[in-house]
């Protein structure tokens, strides 16, 4: 019987995305356990120091999983951390083929885990939706590959890309479906930064508020905050950016969401430091005159410096719009 590897792997994706929010500072995996397509079990990670997904998933199957093949989104680990390796889980469980989605870049993995699959007699397939995979774990894989955060930009703008108004007003520009799903992007990373400037003006909390759970991202304001800013306990730090997301990298931070202001995002796209803009537009046109554009320290001095990028994704959230890029 031939599997359709590529719907399971889909399945295991999904799987995954179960653990986006609480698996971190570990890669959000999901894992299936099949047999004649069907699947017997299901796994995602746990809370670090719990079980990865494929233990997870080994777990629910019980003795269904001896004989059966494992569909799981990233390369198995076979060293021990929190947890004791994936690996010899898989093998002890005799499972006989194990697709992959992606290799795992960690220099404790990188190749190790299929290797020890393989040398164990068991068959191994990579690459089943290879692209979507690294989609799905872009944060992880970044983090592991250059030792920093991937850096997500979020800015909320009228059509005509004004932040704020003349009189310095700025809530609310979306609404409240677009608010609630920036409260799940802050959720999603692990620090949040944003300027002194904003802090003074705004007094953000820069916490993630979602069904009534609050989630508190690591704050970094660059520069300095006042004494009573909401904002504490946070990080303050000046001085090179790029120095700044190699010490977050240091303490594990996969993700970080840079919320602003205009100052501070103009900054990282003139750095190149962005993987990724989140950017929600209103339905709604201000004007130039007085306001604050969402990138308005910005140079470009010709149209060959344009710095272009990719559109990943465009939704409708209530009247807002929501539109993904990738730089």
């Amino acid at each position: 019987m031939t599997l359709d590897y590529a719907a399971l792997m889909s399945e295991a994706i999904a799987e995954g995305d179960k653990a986006r929010l609480h698996a971190p500072p570990n890669p959000w995996v999901g894992a299936l356990v099949v047999r004649d397509g069907v699947v017997l079990a299901a796994g995602h990670t746990q809370v670090p120091g719990e079980s990865h997904a494929e233990v997870d998933a080994l777990r629910r199957a019980g003795e269904l999983a001896r004989g059966a093949t494992m569909v799981v989104t990233l390369e198995p680990c076979r060293h021990v951390g929190r947890t004791g390796p994936c690996v010899e889980a898989i093998i002890d469980a005799g499972i006989e083929r194990v697709v992959v989605g992606s290799l795992d870049p960690d220099p404790r993995v990188a190749g190790r885990g299929v290797a020890a699959l393989r040398a164990a007699g068991l068959e191994v397939q990579v690459g089943a939706q290879l692209d979507a995979v690294r989609a799905q774990l872009a944060p992880y894989l970044w983090h592991r590959i250059t030792g920093r955060p991937y850096v997500v930009l979020k800015v909320a703008a009228t059509l005509d890309g004004i932040v704020a108004m003349g009189d310095g007003s700025s809530k609310w520009i979306t609404g409240e479906e677009a608010r609630r799903d920036a409260h799940v992007l802050r959720a999603q990373s692990q620090a949040i930064v944003v300027g002194a400037g904003t802090v003074r003006a705004d007094d953000p909390a820069l916490t993630a508020r979602l069904d009534g759970v609050v989630v508190e991202p690591l704050r970094v304001v660059l520069g300095h905050a006042p004494a009573s800013a909401r904002v504490r306990p946070c990080w303050e730090r000046v001085g090179d950016l790029g120095a700044v997301l190699d010490e977050l990298g240091a303490h594990d931070i996969l993700q970080v969401l840079v919320e602003g202001g205009a100052k501070v995002a103009s900054e990282f796209l003139e750095a190149g430091l962005v993987n990724h803009v989140v950017w929600y537009v209103a339905p709604a046109l201000a004007g130039a005159h007085g306001a604050r554009g969402a990138l308005a320290t910005l140079s470009t001095p010709s149209i060959d410096a344009l710095r272009r990028a990719r559109f990943i994704d465009v939704r409708r959230l209530g009247e807002d719009v929501r539109m993904d890029l990738e730089v």
